[in-house]
């Protein structure tokens, strides 16, 4: 069941809560009508249980049970550090 859970990637932006970050993930696609391709941002809340993620790091969140109201999605990997 695990390897059928969605995951994204995407960059913190911020970390002010206690076990959870904000996740923008960016996703490109072309304009069915003017072919022009179109960027959009969508945020996530993200669980993270450890605080070990930082504003700017690139993360893998992946789907999961709800963890509150907002916060369906868990850090489950840091890919890279912000400088």
């Amino acid at each position: 069941m695990k390897e059928r859970r969605r995951r994204l990637v995407g960059t913190v932006t911020s970390d002010a809560m206690d076990k959870t970050v904000v996740v923008s993930v960016e996703r490109k696609y072309r304009h069915s009508l003017y072919e022009k391709v179109v960027r959009s941002v969508k945020k996530y809340m993200a669980h993270d249980e450890n605080n070990d993620c930082r504003i700017g790091d690139k993360v893998q969140i992946v789907e999961t049970r709800p963890f509150s109201r907002r916060k369906r999605w868990a850090v489950e990997e840091i890919l890279e550090r912000a400088a």
